[in-house]
């Protein structure tokens, strides 16, 4: 009994990387990662993979246009198809819009990929699919000892290269829209301290990107290592009190460890919105520069007429 409850299954395999496969990288002194290897296949990599694929062949068929013959029936979403519109609607609407203004159709697609891709990869991580492929990955990969399965965003370098691709989109469209502008708009303030508050600003936007970094991963995290805990409780009260005193425990445990993942059900998608959400922020501030500008111009020209009056 002890040995089973030793090795049950443990929630961190969830945000765990499994490595199945690598590839060396370099020989002798030319070695670009420590060991001379990357890896090629783990279980974090086949998982994105495998959000990508459900996100390519589903999105375009839930929400493609119905052709029944009734023009009312078909242009009107419904389903599955409804719930996606409505999310596509109000990031468009009531995020984007208000944020990045006459530029939101340009960045919009962006912005639907990276809700839509972090929310799928969040809740693939909860289910319980390393089990049922173990059998599959050892009979590729006859040393591996754990299945396919967890959840990619507690892997802080998937975390990292989204936050990477959003801190690509705010420089390169920061210059694409505005040019020279983009590098002005952090020098403010008296022209002694301006080098000095240009430093800071730019070093805030690449905190901005490590706190994307470091939400994402450290919220997906934390429920696994609750559950983690949980569990450990079982099998540390067998060892201390016995079968009985476990047995009791267990149920409760198990009751609460439901409720926390229909609580990380909730987080999955709240973290993706949190994402997206200050993703279009971030964007918007380096975009839409010049109305900044001209809002503080036209307070500045209302306030000298009201003076002269």
């Amino acid at each position: 009994m002890e040995r089973v409850l030793l090795a049950a299954a443990s929630p961190l395999d969830h945000v765990y990387q499994w490595t199945y496969q690598k590839i060396p990288v370099g020989t002798g002194d030319n070695i670009v990662t420590p060991g001379g290897q990357i890896t090629l296949f783990s279980n974090h990599i086949i998982m994105q993979i495998i959000a990508v694929i459900l996100l390519v062949l589903l999105i375009p068929r839930f929400v493609r246009i119905r052709e029944s013959g009734d023009k009312v029936k078909d242009l009107t979403p419904g389903g599955f198809g409804n719930f996606i519109e409505s999310i596509c609607a109000y990031f468009r609407d009531t995020v984007a819009r208000p944020l990045l203004q006459e530029h939101t159709d340009r960045f919009i697609p962006y912005i639907w990929t990276a809700f839509f891709y972090i929310l799928i990869v969040n809740l693939l991580g909860l289910l319980p699919l390393e089990p049922l492929t173990r059998g599959l990955v050892k009979s590729i990969y006859p040393d591996a000892h754990h299945g396919i399965g967890g959840s990619a965003t507690g892997n802080i370098w998937v975390t990292g290269t989204l936050a990477a691709s959003t801190l690509l989109m705010i420089v390169v469209n920061g210059f694409r829209y505005n040019g020279l502008g983009y590098v002005k708009h952090f020098f403010q303030g008296p022209i002694l301290i301006a080098p000095l508050i240009a430093v800071l600003e730019v070093i805030g936007v690449a905190a901005k990107c490590f706190a994307l970094t470091v939400r994402l991963f450290a919220n997906m995290v934390a429920g696994h290592v609750l559950l983690a805990v949980l569990m450990s409780f079982i099998s540390l009260s067998y060892l201390a009190l016995g079968a009985g005193a476990a047995t009791g425990i267990g149920i409760l445990v198990v009751l609460v460890s439901v409720a926390f993942n229909l609580l990380e059900i909730f987080v999955a998608f709240l973290q993706a919105f949190i994402f997206t959400f200050l993703t279009t922020l971030f964007i918007a501030q380096a975009v839409v520069i010049h109305h900044d500008h001209d809002d503080a111009h036209a307070e500045e020209q209302g306030e000298r007429a009201a003076g002269a009056h």
